[in-house]
């Protein structure tokens, strides 16, 4: 089932089978950040509106293919308005012929607005059908720095929880967090008495019911259920993609989201990222990406790693 496919995400898609895969976890290019030498990128859009279009449309088929209690764990970052020169991946893909590309002045915003992209992707997605289950937030201890003095250095990004039905597999009790600080210790001290931070006959750790009985005994046992704010460390891969998202940010992902032995796609897969997670965690792994470059960089570091000998006949 592992299977690194390269070519245009929504072109690709359209050829595997519906229901087909357990989850996805991906990160699209981010709108107007660089420029990655491909007549197909997505990123370059003129405006937001064709750029969060193409994203809808692309994860339409992305719905398709997911099992029905699958899920989509989606990482976007925001852009600025502005019309200041993009990043080309100049050093890293030799299709890249221009040193900088221009970022087009957006005409419903003004200049220097936040807009607000990985939002408008989260909304869209939810009005195409999907279910917007969370919002979570990727706390970068080590952010790029920022020469920039009337805001804050940004050290955050979002990854978006969607599913395909109203249930869906979530394996909460695989990303349970340790209970580690005081605050932890008189919450677990509650749960052992079946009391709660709230008070009222709604109590869901009163005694004598059964999620007393359920859900306090395992996080007494296993920890506390995992928050939704994610302190993960930027690990860039020096050899390859300049956006390579770190193996610690996406492991949470694949372990609520993909069963044992189960498939994940990444329809960006850039340089592989996923597929190495899936491995350490015997998930199978089906890779999209459209720059030939980088299917070739997703090879080597597979066999760099000793993780698994990728055949040329896995690349279609």
């Amino acid at each position: 089932m592992n299977k690194i496919l390269q070519g245009d995400a929504k072109a690709v898609l359209t050829t595997l089978d519906s229901k087909s895969v357990n989850c996805c976890v991906t990160s699209p290019p981010y709108y107007g950040l660089r420029d990655y030498g491909e007549d197909e990128q997505v990123g370059l859009e003129d405006t937001p509106e064709k750029y969060v279009e193409r994203i809808v449309d692309i994860f339409r088929e992305v719905k398709r293919v997911l099992k029905d209690d699958g899920t989509l764990w989606l990482n976007l970052g925001d852009s600025y308005n502005g019309n200041k020169k993009g990043n080309p991946e100049t050093n890293k893909n030799p299709n890249v012929v221009n040193d900088s590309f221009e970022k087009k002045l957006w005409k419903g915003a003004k200049t220097k607005d936040l807009i607000g992209i990985p939002w408008m992707v989260a909304f869209a997605l939810r009005a195409d059908g999907w279910y917007l289950r969370q919002d979570i937030i990727w706390h970068k201890p080590n952010p790029m720095p920022e020469s920039v003095k009337d805001r804050c250095t940004k050290s955050h990004e979002y990854i978006f929880l969607l599913s395909k039905s109203q249930k869906y597999y979530y394996d909460y009790e695989a990303i349970l967090e340790p209970f580690t600080e005081n605050s932890d210790m008189e919450y677990r001290k509650n749960l052992r008495l079946g009391k709660s931070y709230k008070s009222g006959d709604n109590n869901p750790y009163k005694k004598n019911t059964p999620l007393a009985g359920n859900r306090k005994m395992t996080e007494l046992r296993e920890g506390k259920n995992k928050r939704s704010v994610w302190k993960v460390p930027t690990k860039p891969y020096k050899e390859a993609h300049f956006a390579t998202y770190p193996e610690k940010l996406i492991e949470p992902c694949i372990l609520a989201g993909c069963p044992e032995g189960g498939v994940v796609l990444d329809p960006f897969s850039g340089a592989g990222t996923t597929s190495l997670v899936c491995k350490n965690l015997n998930r199978k792994y089906i890779n999209i990406e459209l720059n030939p470059e980088y299917v070739v960089l997703q090879k080597e570091r597979l066999c760099q790693l000793s993780i698994f000998e990728v055949g040329l006949s896995e690349v279609k």
